[in-house]
C-alpha cells in the first residue's frame, strides 16, 4: 500500500488521483495546488484525501506525480531530486563525516526515512528538456519519466474524470536512466490505469508528438482564429457549425498555460511539422485554385490513407 502525491490537481493530475485510490493501487493520495480556488475544489469534491503543501508531500509519498505544465515541471522535477539527494545523506549515519550541517540537523530524515525508495515521475508530453536536466543528477535513478497519451481539452479539478487512461499507451522515456525498480513500480502505477506502455527516446518522444498530438492542436487554434475573423462580419457563421467543425476545432479550447510552455519546448520539431503542413496546405490551394479536380481528389484519395492506421 502506497502513498501517492499529485503536484498539480488538473485534469491529468486529478484523473490519476481518482484512479489510482479507487483501483487499489494507493491507500492515500495527497494533492498540491497552488491555486487556492482548485485545491478547494478539488478536496472538495475528493480527488484527493488531503491537499497539503509542497514540503509535506515530498516527505510523505512514496510516489510523486509531478503533473503541472512543461514550463514549471523541469524545476520541480529537479527541485524533488533535490530532496531526494539531502534526505538521504541526512539519513546517513556517516553524514557528519560529509555535512555537519545535515548532521545536526536530522529531523526532516526523521519524519521519512525512505528517501532512496521514493520514486518522482513526471507526464508531461515534451521529455527532451526534463531529461537533459536531470541527466547527471545523483538520484537520477529514482525519477522516472512518462507520458500518458490521453487528454481532453478541458482543465482543472472539475475536468477530472474516472476511466481517462483505460486502453491509452503511456510513454517512458529513456527508462534505461531509471532503476529498474523504480521502473517495475511506475509499470505498475499506469497498469492500474490500464495503460500499455511504449519506451523511446525521449528526442525520439518529441517528434513524434510533434506531428500527432502538437500540430493538431495548432491547427485547431488557427481555424478557431479562421473562423472568429470570418465571424465578425457573418454573424451566422456559428448557427451552420456541424459536427465536423465543432470536433476539428474542440482542441482550440485548450488551456494556453498548459500549451504556450509545451510548443516553445517542442519548438525545433513543431517548427518542422508545421513547414510540411503549410505544405500540404499550398498543395491543395493550388489544385483548388487551378480546378483541378483530378489533383484535389488525388490528395483527398492520399489523406484518405490514414483510416488503416487510425479507426
Amino acid at each position: 500500500m502506497r502513498t501517492v502525491g499529485i503536484i498539480g490537481l488538473g485534469l491529468i493530475g486529478g484523473s490519476m488521483a481518482v484512479d489510482l485510490k479507487r483501483r487499489g493501487f494507493a491507500n492515500k493520495v495527497l494533492g498540491v495546488e497552488k491555486e487556492p480556488l482548485n485545491a478547494m475544489a478539488a478536496e472538495k469534491i475528493g480527488l484527493v484525501d488531503r491537499v497539503v503543501e509542497y514540503e509535506e508531500c515530498i516527505r510523505e509519498a512514496d510516489i510523486l506525480v509531478v503533473a503541472v505544465p512543461v514550463g514549471a515541471a523541469v524545476g520541480i522535477v529537479c527541485d524533488i531530486l533535490d530532496h531526494f539527494a539531502s534526505g538521504q545523506a541526512a539519513a546517513s549515519p556517516s553524514a557528519s563525516l560529509r555535512d555537519p550541517v545535515r548532521a545536526n540537523a536530522p529531523e526532516e530524515a526523521a519524519a521519512c526515512p525512505d528517501w532512496k525508495d521514493k520514486i518522482v515521475i513526471d507526464v508531461c508530453s515534451t521529455k527532451e528538456q526534463v531529461c537533459n536536466a536531470t541527466k547527471y543528477h545523483p538520484c537520477r535513478k529514482q525519477f522516472v519519466s512518462t507520458h500518458p497519451m490521453a487528454g481532453t481539452e478541458y482543465s482543472g479539478p472539475w475536468a477530472a474524470m474516472p476511466g481517462l487512461f483505460d486502453g491509452r499507451a503511456c510513454i517512458f522515456a529513456n527508462s534505461e536512466e531509471s532503476a529498474p525498480k523504480a521502473v517495475k513500480t511506475i509499470e505498475e502505477l499506469y497498469g492500474a490505469l490500464n495503460m500499455r506502455p511504449l519506451y523511446m527516446d525521449a528526442s525520439q518522444h518529441d517528434v513524434h508528438t510533434a506531428y500527432v498530438s502538437h500540430i493538431s492542436h495548432v491547427t485547431s487554434f488557427a481555424l478557431a482564429l479562421t473562423v472568429l475573423d470570418k465571424e465578425k462580419d457573418e454573424k451566422h457563421i456559428f448557427d451552420l457549425a456541424s459536427g465536423g467543425f465543432s470536433s476539428t476545432v474542440r482542441l482550440a479550447k485548450s488551456n494556453p498555460d498548459m500549451w504556450v510552455p509545451i510548443l516553445t519546448q517542442n519548438r525545433d520539431n513543431v517548427l518542422r511539422v508545421m513547414d510540411t503542413y503549410i505544405e500540404k496546405m499550398k498543395a491543395f490551394r493550388e489544385a483548388v485554385a487551378d480546378y483541378d479536380e483530378d489533383r484535389v481528389r488525388s490528395l483527398i484519395e492520399e489523406a484518405n490513407r490514414i483510416k488503416k492506421i487510425i479507426r
